[in-house]
Parts: C-alpha cells; sequence; structure tokens
C-alpha cells in the first residue's frame, strides 16, 4: 500500500493529552490507517477475528492488550463482538509526567506489539478506575491518571507474556529468529550473530526468511532495526549517538546514512517531524 494513501485518524480532542475510553463495541472492519501524535494501548477481554500492525496478522484470543506506536499502521478484522478498553497517550501527557518509571515502562513496551494475560482481574480494575477519572476530569485527574497507568503499565509487565506468532504458519526458524529479535536483549546488527545464536547458518536462516515472508534473513533485520530505532526515537530521551550505539552500528554517522536511505529522513529529522 502506498503510504500517501494510508488513512490518518485522531480519536481525541486537540487539546487532549490522554483519552480512556471502552471499546467501541460496533466496531467489526477498519480500513488500514494509523494515529500520526499518539501512543494507543488496545486491551481486548473478549472478542475474536484478527488485528494486524504493519505487516503482521495477530489472532485475537482474550484477554490480550495491543501496543500501537505513533508510526505504524493498522487495523482490525474482527469476528465476534469485540469488550475492552483503549487508551490514547499522547507526548504532550509524557512530557508533562514526572515520573521517570512511567516513561520507562511506556518505552519498555512499546516494542511489544501484542502480550497475552495470563491474569486479567486486575487489568480489567485499572481500566475501569482509568476511564472513571478520566470522565471525572477533576483538577487532580492528572496525578490520579499518572498513577492508574503506571500501576497498568507495571501489572502487564508481571502478567503478560509475548504473543510472538502471527496467524499464518511459518517455519520454526523463522519464528526463532523473530523471538530473538524481540526479546529485548541485546540488538546486533548482522545475521551472522543471530544465525549462531539460532545454531544455524545464515543461508539457512535466509531459507527460512524467504518462504516464510519472501524477505531476505538481511531484510527482515533491517526492518527490525529500523523499528527499534523509530521507537527509540520517539519514546526515548536518548541522543541519535546513543541510539547508533544500541543498535550495533560503529559510528552514529553510518546510522544516520542507514537510517535515512529508508526512511527517507535523518534520525533528527524524524524526531523533530513527530513532535
Amino acid at each position: 500500500m502506498n503510504p500517501s494513501s494510508i488513512d490518518i485518524k485522531d480519536k481525541t480532542q486537540p487539546k487532549e493529552a490522554i483519552k480512556i475510553a471502552p471499546f467501541k463495541k460496533e466496531i467489526r472492519k477498519t480500513t488500514a490507517h494509523k494515529h500520526n501524535n499518539y501512543f494507543e494501548i488496545i486491551y481486548l477481554s473478549a472478542g475474536s477475528g484478527t488485528h494486524t500492525i504493519d505487516s503482521r496478522k495477530y489472532v485475537i484470543t482474550p484477554p490480550v492488550i495491543f501496543f500501537v506506536r505513533k508510526e505504524q499502521t493498522h487495523h482490525f478484522d474482527l469476528e465476534e463482538e469485540a469488550a475492552g478498553f483503549v487508551a490514547i497517550i499522547k507526548r504532550t501527557f509524557i512530557e508533562k509526567s514526572l515520573d521517570k518509571e512511567l516513561k520507562l515502562l511506556l518505552a519498555k513496551l512499546s516494542n511489544q506489539p501484542c502480550l497475552s494475560i495470563n491474569d486479567n482481574s486486575t487489568i480489567h480494575q485499572l481500566f475501569q478506575l482509568l476511564v472513571k477519572e478520566y470522565v471525572a476530569n477533576s483538577d487532580h485527574s492528572f496525578p490520579i491518571i499518572e498513577g492508574l497507568l503506571k500501576a497498568l503499565l507495571a501489572k502487564v509487565l508481571e502478567v503478560a507474556k509475548p504473543v510472538i506468532r502471527p496467524s499464518a504458519l511459518r517455519s520454526e526458524l523463522y519464528q526463532s529468529f523473530l523471538e530473538l529479535l524481540q526479546s529485548g536483549t541485546v540488538v546486533k546488527n548482522a545475521v551472522q550473530y543471530y544465525a549462531e545464536q539460532l545454531n544455524t547458518s545464515p543461508q539457512n536462516l535466509n531459507a527460512a526468511c524467504r518462504k516464510a515472508v519472501n524477505q531476505s534473513a538481511t531484510e527482515v533485520l533491517a526492518e527490525f532495526i529500523i523499528s527499534e530505532a523509530k521507537r527509540l526515537l520517539l519514546y526515548t530521551n536518548n541522543t541519535v549517538s546513543q541510539i547508533a550505539l544500541t543498535l550495533d552500528f560503529m559510528d552514529a554517522s553510518h546510522f544516520v546514512k542507514y537510517f535515512k536511505r529508508s526512511v527517507g529522513k535523518t534520525p533528527q529529522s524524524f524526531r523533530n517531524s513527530t513532535e
């Protein structure tokens, strides 16, 4: 799909820094769209179908929680009526917050598109409290919402586990590669490194990726690195040099060229354009 044809939707009022509401029950199918100015948390306690984030399709198996970053494209194809909650968080909310731990939790969860919830009773209660406080909109609502959101994200980390597998059946080696990439540990800008971790050869890993998604292992890795770069630029205060080091580039200039070749903007321009 041509990026210029992708719908850009905004479910908030211009002055709102955050919005929390029940998931709209009438939603069945949505067209591919993105939200240029906010981070979205979608918690589903009921429903079935699929939710596609960028190019990956996830089967909805409640209770489940999705994190959609502002540069990502997503859409729903629901077979049964869904229930749950949606939280929309703008950068203005993050900047206003003085809670460093909350910001760290948001940054940590922003690289997990889909999490399966093992125990959803507390998650559900916290969302209910968030909705109640959002509707109240009192003079003290900001610190209350800030505290509840921090509790929610911390609880998600405690009771959730990553959902790696998209709906389509793909090779175990490819799935293991994805799992290794998304594990949140060391990032290496080298297919050879991941092949060694998976006890295989770069050629075998490349063949598995070609079979699963018609991309080379290098292309899959590059897609992941660019996604991580965008996440770090949007949701952390790390410098471009620090991000380059985190993503295993020899120097910042190499990273800037790599990023610009893929995105069409320098990392700093990309960060500035989303503010």
